[in-house]
């Protein structure tokens, strides 16, 4: 059986009664070509089944449509929130995405990231800034624009959009001072970077109030999930049974501890309080609502985004730009005391 020739791009413009050029202008950046024009292209793509070769394209322009995107992973709600705004940023736009997970591995993350440069991508975006020293320098030579997301950092390869986890966390725990308790905890799974960070903002809250006790610290580097949360507060209850608050690295942990306390009978807030972070739906819902740091993850996503493509179109944001977009903290019913 022979194979179908495959449509050039000439016999599209034929078909569209335009120049090839409008075609290819059409395909890179739709607001330029009227849209009589866009619409003739469209339906002459359509027609005929044209396929752009992305081969072709890097080779004519020295680069693809393609926006790598390399994060840990994709079952956490955190870059689910992430890829939706890189979606939306990409709206209206030829860029497509393609996707890597790194599994919180290093060596996988090195990887993922000189297959993407291969492929000569317009631009990629990468979770965190603790890269290997060998990815570093591979992001640091690349010949697209690259932003690293989810933190805020002193020295960024390229671009850079995120915020303080350290300052969110310690924000939380001088929440929990604030409302009265005396003796936080603190709750981490999955102890990545950015989580780390997380627990250095809560011991420098401690150290600046002064607080004895020792380390009250209970991680563990298993995945997040509410269950890991629950059994983590029984066991730190069974070796600290006087804490009376509980910061929990992300709001997995803290609904797990919430649903402990409640088999234990530990009334919250008055005996218990608990606080997430990233502020995921369920906080809200649940019942009392849950204290939280909010994240915007969208708007990275959105942001990453916006930072490419200005640079495409040049001359865009400088090289070590970064954009803070800040948390916020959410005061709920599981750390207001009454009184």
């Amino acid at each position: 059986m022979s194979k179908t020739p495959r449509i050039t791009l000439s016999e599209v413009a034929l078909a569209a009664d335009v120049s090839p050029i409008t075609v290819s202008r059409a395909l890179r950046d739709p607001s330029k070509v009227s849209p009589e024009a866009r619409d003739r292209i469209t339906r002459a793509i359509r027609e005929l089944g044209y396929v752009p070769n992305p081969a072709a394209r890097a080779l004519a322009s020295g680069r693809t449509d393609i926006v790598g995107v390399v994060i840990p992973s994709v079952s956490n709600n955190v870059f689910a929130d992430v890829m939706r705004g890189i979606d939306e940023g990409l709206q209206g736009s030829p860029l497509v995405v393609q996707l890597g997970t790194t599994r919180y591995s290093p060596v996988t993350e090195e990887q993922l990231i000189r297959v993407f440069l291969s492929q000569r991508p317009a631009g990629l975006i990468v979770a965190g800034h603790d890269q290997s020293p060998a990815a570093r320098a591979l992001l640091a030579g690349a010949e697209c624009p690259v932003v690293q997301i989810m933190e805020v950092g002193p020295d960024p390869i390229d671009l850079a959009v995120g915020l303080s986890h350290f300052d969110g966390a310690r924000a939380a725990a001088e929440h929990l001072l604030a409302q009265g308790y005396r003796a936080p905890a603190f709750l981490g799974a999955q102890m990545d970077p950015r989580s780390q960070r997380r627990l250095a903002g809560f011991r420098a809250c401690r150290e600046a109030a002064g607080l004895a006790g020792g380390d009250p610290v209970f991680t563990t580097p298993e995945p997040s999930s509410v269950s890991l949360g629950c059994r983590l507060f029984a066991d730190l209850m069974a070796r600290l049974p006087r804490t009376d608050a509980v910061l929990c690295n992300n709001d997995d942990l803290a609904l797990g501890v919430l649903f402990e306390a409640r088999r234990r009978n530990i009334a919250v807030p008055t005996r218990l309080g608990i606080c997430g972070f990233n502020d995921h739906e369920m906080m809200a819902a649940a019942e009392p609502p849950i204290t939280s740091v909010a994240t915007d993850r969208m708007a990275m996503g959105r942001h990453a985004v916006t930072l490419i493509r200005d640079r495409l179109r040049g001359p865009g944001a400088p090289r070590g730009h970064a954009v803070d977009l800040g948390f916020r903290l959410i005061p709920r019913e599981s750390t207001r005391r009454a009184g």
